[in-house]
């Protein structure tokens, strides 16, 4: 038995689910992924202490941790991922915090590994608006690391406080300053691990926040974000170049261009899909071609939005 999967085996005392040689297509949107050498969900329950257990020792042994949410912004390598893959699907669910209340809405707090559209329900259902996110693929984790953004709001418009677990097994409380940017937070210059955060979200009638999330899903449906696996969108916007990126793109005639599988959409220049089994190389040489042509064409340096994970 190797290393990593006495590790595993070891950390793994309550019962979660654990494969060895799990194929990451099955757990991206985009689909594709060669093999981790081991995959790990813990229990629903005991995710925090695993998650401890397992850093502390994994940096003793000198085995390494990647941490994996609902694979949304991530292309894992056709070589797949070494070391150990820690699945945050357990860490899930909503809270009301004691401090919850006040004339401006209320606070909620939701584990890293809650669906961020099960988040919009579940802040609906209790007349509080976070809407603007309805139809965004990906968890609460994910989010609150990109500081995903819809719909001109950005997760640091809501976002009170993260919690946080260090590779060094200590937790620790973040409270929300002004160090967010557009698709940026501090965590994203760390290795903590997101555990979920609390968002403090205007009251609405519930019935105004459900049709403006209806109206949000079908504009993501008619920008055509399910047609096809994807990450939805590939390259950052950047006010310095003056139009979105998606349009610059556009411009260059790159609609419908294609690389083995992978093809930036025919109908949107910043969406890239896995039209035809697609190799995750596919993806990534098919992001460096666009970044290059519009280099060489305009001077502008795209930046992805894509996180490239694993061995390539």
């Amino acid at each position: 038995m190797s290393r990593v999967a006495k590790l595993a085996e070891k950390i793994n005392q309550e019962g979660g689910d654990l494969r060895f040689d799990e194929i990451m297509a099955a757990h991206t949107t985009f689909k594709v992924g060669g093999p981790a050498d081991c995959w790990l969900r813990p229990a629903s329950g005991s995710f925090a202490a695993c998650a401890a257990r397992l850093f502390t020792e994994a940096a003793r042994e000198r085995i390494p941790v990647f941490v994996l949410g609902g694979g949304a912004n991530v292309v894992v390598s056709d070589r797949g991922i070494r070391g150990i893959v820690l699945d945050t699907g357990s860490c899930r669910g909503e809270s009301t915090p004691p401090q919850a209340g006040g004339a401006c809405g209320e606070t909620l707090s939701f584990g890293a590994g809650t669906a961020v559209d099960e988040a919009v329900e579940a802040a609906a259902a209790k007349g509080l608006d976070f809407s603007f996110f309805a139809g965004m693929p990906g968890t609460i984790g994910g989010g609150i690391w990109m500081n995903a953004r819809a719909y001109d709001h950005s997760f640091s418009d809501f976002l009170s406080t993260v919690t946080l677990l260090s590779r060094n097994g200590e937790f620790r409380t973040y409270r929300r300053t002004d160090d967010f940017g557009y698709k940026r937070s501090p965590f994203q210059s760390t290795d903590d691990l997101i555990l979920g955060g609390t968002f403090a979200l205007p009251r609405r009638a519930t019935e105004d926040i459900r049709l403006q999330m209806a109206r949000f899903r079908a504009d993501r449906e008619a920008k055509g974000q399910y047609r096809f696996p994807s990450a939805g969108s590939a390259f950052k916007n950047n006010r310095a170049f003056g139009k979105p990126a998606g349009k610059i793109i556009d411009e260059l005639g790159l609609r419908g261009f294609r690389i083995g599988g992978a093809e930036i959409a025919p109908w949107h220049g910043n969406i890239i899909i896995n039209r035809e089994n697609a190799r995750a190389e596919d993806i990534k040489t098919l992001c460096d071609e666009v970044r290059g042509r519009v280099k060489r064409e305009t001077g502008f340096t795209l930046e992805c939005e894509i996180l490239f994970a694993g061995e390539w």
